[in-house]
């Protein structure tokens, strides 16, 4: 690894610009942090997505890495702008968020292992509003009237046994006996508002209109009125500064924020995305899961609510997530049905006004003639495509792909077209979503999700924009169906105020907010050397 102010240099930053964790890891300082934030920004802005994942994996975050190595090696000052690991899925079945063989961000373990400890901020600062909002309760008298208490504990861990507790137990000195539960703080609302927040006084603003339950007549009851914003916001102070890292090639990477793209908006942080612009000619980024899920978010409520918008857009497409889709066969037949998946995804994209770059993700297995039909396939409708090698070349794997990637920046980009009106009904955005993204016939509110809707509607919410939390695993809300399904139902059973992120999160299917471990998790293989070096994340 390059020493951390080394990868600084590269983009003119000096050692007062930052905060270091170490040799290889750092955050940049405040004036540097707000300097590069309301700058002008430099460079432009690529969306790496996927197809619908399997369980073989896409390696959306290797790609990233590999292109930014790419791009470096023909000359581009590139930079990556991605999530921070979350704990959970590296000690569940997942693993860990650093990419793979020679496309990695470094230091990967410390990376994977808390990073500079933001989850952890992000979890206490959460906590602490709920010890604020459960005082309150306790001592009625003196508070904003608070009646029932709807916001939950996080803890960033797998751990099904936390998804419903009950506390306050053990007498009236211990508090008010009442349900509660955690969700993973990948999930929590102060994650998703950390990473929509674009400077200090909007993370304030944003976590004031927190809600954190109702009051006797009906009313929310906010972050603001148990006066938790201003310890929120001091517990926050570092973790609000985005993370500068490196890849395996040196080339800088800003790391910051990692809300699940299933259950929020799955990109990470505005301000990071906003300071590697600053810097950097090419910022590439992820959002998580396949485009129907963080790639929507991304350019629904990201980029719209924030006036960014991307240059390209990369779709990460693997010979054995199409054989996946088309039936799982030997042969080029499960491959060619499966496509129609990528058919499904690249419409989606075009529907934006974006013209989508193919990046065929190479694993070892894959054979030269089914390589060759993906890209004929993806010739056939017109879409530029190339082989994605940056896990076994690095950088030297990726100049075909970053060659394509830095054509499609130069070229004027057409307006930027959504789903749906800001301001249209709340279902109906809903429904465009569900229609114009996944293929849908319809959506369906149940009657629990129609309360919800009334609710939000009366206490002046209704007009957020929407996030869905969907299965990854289907562009459908059934993960049973694979490939490009047709001919089917969105049902909507919940609605939720992320007031502070600022939309209306729409929960269909049987999604958790806090995972569960597998029977034999990763967390068996894991430990640390006698050299101090953690093995066993993958």
């Amino acid at each position: 690894m390059r020493p951390i102010l080394d990868v600084a240099a590269s983009l003119d930053l000096k050692p007062d610009d930052l905060l270091s964790f170490g040799p290889h890891l750092a955050k940049l300082a405040f004036p540097t942090y707000e300097r590069l934030r309301t700058n002008a920004p430099r460079g432009k802005l690529v969306l790496v997505s996927a197809m619908t994942p399997t369980k073989y994996g896409e390696g959306k975050t290797t790609t990233t890495i590999g292109l930014v190595q790419g791009l470096s090696r023909r000359g581009h000052r590139a930079v990556a702008a991605l999530r921070e690991p979350s704990l959970g899925p590296i000690f569940g079945a997942k693993g860990g968020g650093t990419g793979g063989g020679r496309a990695t961000l470094e230091p990967s373990n410390r990376i994977n292992m808390h990073c500079t400890g933001d989850l952890h901020a992000i979890g206490a600062a959460n906590n602490l509003l709920s010890a604020l909002a459960d005082n309150a309760l306790n001592f009625k008298g003196d508070g904003p009237g608070l009646k029932r208490i709807t916001w939950r504990r996080c803890i960033d861990m797998n751990d099904r046994f936390l998804r419903n507790t009950v506390i306050g137990l053990g007498g009236s000195a211990n508090g008010v006996p009442r349900e509660d539960g955690f969700d993973i703080t990948a999930a929590s609302q102060v994650m998703a508002t950390l990473c929509m927040a674009d400077g200090i006084a909007d993370l304030q603003a944003r976590l004031s209109r927190l809600i954190i339950g109702v009051d006797g007549a009906g009313k929310p009851v906010t972050a603001a009125d148990v006066k938790a914003v201003g310890a929120m916001m001091a517990v926050l102070h570092d973790a609000l500064l985005p993370n500068l890292a490196q890849t395996q090639e040196g080339v800088p990477a800003f790391v910051h924020g990692g809300p699940f793209a299933n259950i929020a908006h799955g990109c990470n942080s505005v301000t990071a995305t906003r300071c590697a612009l600053g810097v950097a000619d090419i910022v590439c980024t992820e959002a998580g899961f396949a485009f129907d899920l963080g790639g929507e978010k991304f350019l629904d409520l990201k980029c719209r609510l924030h006036g960014l918008w991307p240059s390209a857009v990369v779709l990460v497409v693997t010979a054995r997530a199409l054989r996946a889709h088309g039936g799982d066969q030997p042969g080029l037949e499960s491959i060619d049905r499966g496509f129609a998946n990528v058919e499904r995804h690249l419409q989606s994209i075009r529907s934006y006004g974006l013209a989508p770059i193919v990046a065929i993700n190479v694993f070892p297995t894959d054979a030269a003639d089914e390589l060759a039909l993906i890209g004929k396939r993806c010739a056939a409708i017109n879409t530029p495509w190339a082989l994605s090698e940056g896990f076994g070349k690095g950088g030297a794997g990726m100049e075909a792909l970053a060659d394509l990637v830095a054509a499609a920046v130069k070229k004027p980009g057409a307006p930027p077209k959504h789903p749906y009106a800001l301001d249209a009904p709340a279902e109906e955005k809903i429904r465009a979503v569900a229609q114009t993204i996944y293929g849908a016939k319809d959506v369906e509110l149940t009657a629990d999700a129609k309360k919800d809707l009334e609710r939000a509607t009366a206490w002046g919410y209704g007009a957020l924009p929407i996030c869905m939390a969907k299965t990854h695993l289907s562009l459908s809300d059934d993960p049973a169906k694979a490939n490009a399904p047709t001919d089917f139902t969105v049902t909507v059973r919940e609605l939720r105020v992320s007031a502070g992120a600022g939309f209306l999160l729409a929960l269909t299917g049987e999604i958790l907010t806090m995972p569960g471990l597998p029977r034999a998790p990763s967390a068996f293989n894991l430990g640390l050397n006698p050299d101090d070096t953690v093995f066993g994340v993958v």
